[in-house]
Parts: C-alpha cells; structure tokens; sequence
C-alpha cells in the first residue's frame, strides 16, 4: 500500500475517534447523566479536558494533515520529482508527533481520573473525593461510600474508561503514521508522484 494511502486510512479512523472522545468529555460534565448543581460537584479532571483538546482538537489537526497525504502533489521541487512528497510525508510525522502528545496528555488526565474516582456526595452532606484512600476498583462495597448523583460510579468508570481505550488506539494510530512518514520520506511514495499513477 501506499504510504499517502495508508496515512489517508489512518486519518479517517482518527476523526471519528477525535469526536467521540470530545463527546465523552463533554458527557462528563453531567455527573451521572443529570446536569450538576454547581460546577464545584464536578470531578476535578473533567475541567483538564483531556478529551476535549488532548486527544479531540490536537487530533483533528494530524487527522486533516494525513487525509491530505494522499492527494498531495508537490513533484518537481528542486529538480526532483519525488522531493515534494517526501517533505509530505516528513511534515507528517511532526503532526503524528502532536497526535501522540494529545492522545498521551489525555491518558494520563483518564488514568488518574479513574484512580481517583469521582466526586460524589458523601454521607456527611458534602462533595469529595471518598475513593481517594482505598482502591474503590477491587472493592465495590466501597461504593455505597457515594450517596449522589445516582450512578455517578458507573458513569464516571465508562467515559474515562472509553476515552483510555480511545486513547490507546489514537497513540497506535500515530506512531504507525511515524513509522509509515519515515519509510514514506526515506523511500517516497511507492506508487509514484507524477508517473500517472501517483498518490
């Protein structure tokens, strides 16, 4: 396969992923699927929006950059008809390296989010952090520690759980687009630039 086809298939796999990460972090902001009182009940790693510009807005950008490989036709620079390509896919990697620090920013802000647990209301009558001095993920009879919103525990597990895995396979996606601009900026396109069979 071509690289400029290959990085192509990345970045229609890549949009749909940067939306529905954006989706579960905004869905987030509704603590167990109810719009919060205050914004102060809200889990504090929602407002990092590790969704929303880690692995959504800086993922839109290598997304559009890699959908653009394909039909780009840049022959002929500098007396070489393979040149323009080449430099294609060298900018490539730059914006799969983007890719790679959104998606990474967005694992850590899931990873220590689903370590915390949520913000709940307690028995006390206040919102905090109850999970924060024992592992509420192997012991369930913690649970009951949360008094409100209703299925707070399960909404806040399944988005940042989903947004991980979203995350996982974004950083895949980016480092196989380092991998395929490198052989793409080494080698050029395998289909050729300006032979009529050009990606």
């Amino acid at each position: 396969m071509c690289s400029g086809s290959c990085a192509k298939c990345l970045g229609i796999t890549l949009i749909p992923l940067a939306i529905l990460c954006i989706l579960c972090n905004i869905l987030l902001f509704f603590p167990g699927g109810v719009p919060a009182d205050s914004s102060a009940h809200i889990t504090e790693e929602v407002f990092y929006f590790g969704g929303i510009i880690g692995s959504g807005v800086l993922m839109i950008f290598p997304a559009l950059v890699f959908l653009g490989l394909k039909n780009n036709d840049c022959c002929g620079c500098c007396g070489n008809e393979s040149c323009g390509k080449r430099f294609a896919m060298f900018s490539s990697i730059i914006f799969a390296g983007v890719g790679l620090l959104g998606a990474g920013y967005s694992i850590i802000v899931s990873s220590v989010a689903i370590n915390h647990g949520p913000k709940c209301e307690t028995s006390l009558g206040n919102f905090s952090y109850p999970f924060r001095e024992g592992n509420y993920l192997s012991n369930k009879d913690m649970w009951g520690m949360c008094k409100g919103p209703a299925n707070i525990i399960p909404w806040h597990l399944t988005l940042f759980c989903l947004l991980l895995i979203m995350n996982l396979v974004q950083v895949a996606l980016c480092a196989f687009q380092v991998v395929n601009g490198l052989i793409g900026t080494i080698c050029g396109d395998c289909c050729g630039c300006c032979g009529g069979d050009g990606a």
